[in-house]
């Protein structure tokens, strides 16, 4: 899968987006599929094509065998976000919200490094949980958990071997349409 991604990459680089609010994520990403997400002053979005003007690479036979594994064989998801995670990147608390059918869940596969997840409710505040994940796990967030807030507040930089420089990449597969 490592060296899937690492021909999707080639194609569409990862990218540093900004958010809404003029500030740069921590986190690179790029995207495969029928579109990617992406976001900028304008805000968060799918669009159709990458940054650099060309169309996003299709998502890799081995990243669809997990959606059709524990997602769906009728339907593909619309998008595979390609998150890289360097030495101190992060990610805040936030809603996967940018699709327009809520019923289908997001599939996450997480690659490298372990990262802490917390995970709190489908409102802002209250209590959250966190978990260390690894390098293999992946996490289906369907049902009543698909709206939860989520994010990852630190990885354990050069924790796994699976990336020579260290580093974790999460995929997020879902329908967008």
């Amino acid at each position: 899968m490592v060296d899937d991604l690492r021909g999707v990459i080639h194609q569409a680089p990862l990218f540093s987006p900004e958010t809404p609010y003029g500030k740069a994520m921590s986190v690179r990403m790029t995207s495969t599929g029928n579109c990617g997400w992406f976001s900028d002053r304008s805000g968060y979005r799918y669009v159709d094509t990458h940054p650099n003007g060309a169309a996003w690479p299709d998502i890799p036979a081995s990243v669809l065998a997990i959606w059709h594994r524990l997602a769906s064989n009728e339907r593909d998801p619309d998008c595979c976000l390609i998150n890289y995670y360097g030495e101190g990147a992060r990610m805040g608390l936030h809603q996967d919200k940018d699709e327009a059918d809520f019923d289908w869940p997001v599939v996450s596969i997480s690659l490298g490094d372990d990262a802490l997840f917390r995970a709190g409710n489908t409102a802002r505040g209250g209590k959250t949980e966190s978990l260390w994940l690894r390098s293999g796990d992946v996490m289906v967030m369907g049902g009543a958990a698909r709206l939860t807030y989520h994010g990852v507040d630190r990885t354990r930089f050069k924790s796994s071997a699976l990336l020579p420089k260290g580093g974790r990449i999460n995929l997020t597969l879902r329908v967008v349409t």
